[in-house]
């Protein structure tokens, strides 16, 4: 288990051992655990956001574009 990204808007957590990242979207407490190709699509779309700086509204339009698979309720305790 490793914490990629921790900020207002957004946590990941990247499972490299099973090929799978978890996705919880801050302002929604909504995620999902993202896993084949469709998780290697995320870490590659979330590594080109991360490398255009910290700019809130660019991780939002990222997840934007997974909205439908956030539909587990985040559970903060």
């Amino acid at each position: 288990m490793h914490i990629v990204l921790n900020n207002p808007v957004l946590y990941v957590v990247d499972y490299p051992s099973v090929g799978a990242i978890e996705v919880i979207d801050k302002r929604r407490a909504r995620g999902v655990l993202l896993a084949g190709d469709t998780a290697l699509r995320f870490r590659r779309e979330l590594e080109h956001v991360m490398s255009q700086g910290d700019d809130a509204e660019d991780f939002e339009i990222c997840l934007d574009g997974y909205d439908a698979l956030l539909t587990q309720p985040a559970i903060y305790q």
